[in-house]
């Protein structure tokens, strides 16, 4: 019998990369838009490998699943996978941890100096009819400012090297970073106290985890300098979306950019997005043509690893 791969849900413009990896171990796939955990269980019972992108794959899904190999998250995060009860059955969970590293880090440098530079609030104000040559916050230059990056992984190392090009200080914050490394890169090590109180721009780059979960709350952005800017392409749940549209609507902050928020999409009415002083870009930090392509490919081959089959 062949076996079978489940894909729960999936926003690329064609499923071909995946095909071409599974055609000569002669894999059926099977494509789904699931959006809820009920969907999920169904769809994948009879899977032998679930590739997963967004929907749900939590312990009802799971506990369905009846001779399951495997699941495989297209992407870095395992947010939506219950990895306890995965544990539990004995089903492996496997990600594609290093793709689409420069995208991201690329990203991050865009909003920085979007923010900084003020580029999205001046052009509205030009919309608008207003012309003036001074923008509206007064800021230090960007190569006498301090940039605060919280966790020191792949991504976060690579926006440092951008960043150091264009003269700002930079420091960072990871507990679980390898030996060395912030010696290595030429990076302050710091304490995230330390981080959220002297940053001019404090950028998050960590896994989304229960320590992490809210890591800017309304108690962290209270220590951060009114002057600061916050940048988040790491993951929606670090931070407390409703404390940041309090901080920023109090001029407690200078401003903020974020390619990802707690609960996606964001309405177009939410009221985060009638601030002047935000940016907010659709999930795409991840995105290019040739990312995309790696990550379907990568996420394919993980499931043929899983299956331990051999081409016919």
């Amino acid at each position: 019998m062949n076996a079978k791969v489940v894909i729960t849900d999936w926003g690329f413009p064609s499923l071909e990369p995946e095909q071409a990896v599974f055609s000569p171990y002669g894999i059926e796939m099977s494509a789904h838009q699931c959006k809820t955990e009920d969907e999920v269980a169904r769809v994948a019972a009879d899977a032998d490998v679930v590739l997963t992108q967004w929907a749900p794959v939590r312990k009802k899904a799971i506990d369905a699943m009846l001779h399951c190999k495997g699941i495989v998250r297209y992407g870095i995060g395992l947010d939506n996978i219950d990895l306890e009860a995965a544990k539990a059955k004995g089903i492996p969970v496997r990600n594609v941890p290093d793709y689409c590293l420069d995208e991201v880090a690329d990203h991050t440098m865009a909003l920085i100096l979007a923010l900084q530079r003020q580029v999205s609030r001046v052009f509205q104000l030009v919309r608008d009819g207003v012309w003036r040559i001074t923008p509206p916050l007064e800021l230090a230059p960007l190569r006498k400012s301090t940039l605060g990056l919280v966790g020191f992984g792949r991504i976060a190392q690579l926006v440092a090297r951008r960043a150091q090009a264009f003269g700002l200080s930079i420091m960072a914050f990871d507990p679980y970073a390898k030996p060395g490394v912030f010696q290595n890169e030429g990076i302050k090590k710091t304490s995230l106290e330390e981080l959220f109180a002297s940053g001019d721009i404090v950028s998050l780059h960590c896994p989304l985890t229960n320590e992490t979960h809210h890591i800017v709350n309304a108690s962290s952005l209270g220590r951060m300098k009114k002057t600061a800017f916050l940048v988040n392409t790491g993951r929606g749940g670090l931070v407390d979306i409703q404390a940041l549209e309090k901080a920023l609507r109090e001029n407690r902050l200078a401003g903020a950019a974020l390619d990802v928020v707690e609960k996606e999409p964001m309405p177009p009415d939410h009221p985060m997005l009638s601030l002047p002083n935000v940016i907010v870009t659709s999930h795409i930090a991840w995105y290019s043509g040739e990312s995309v392509r790696e990550l379907q490919r990568r996420a394919a081959l993980a499931a043929v690893e899983l299956l331990n089959i051999r081409s016919r």
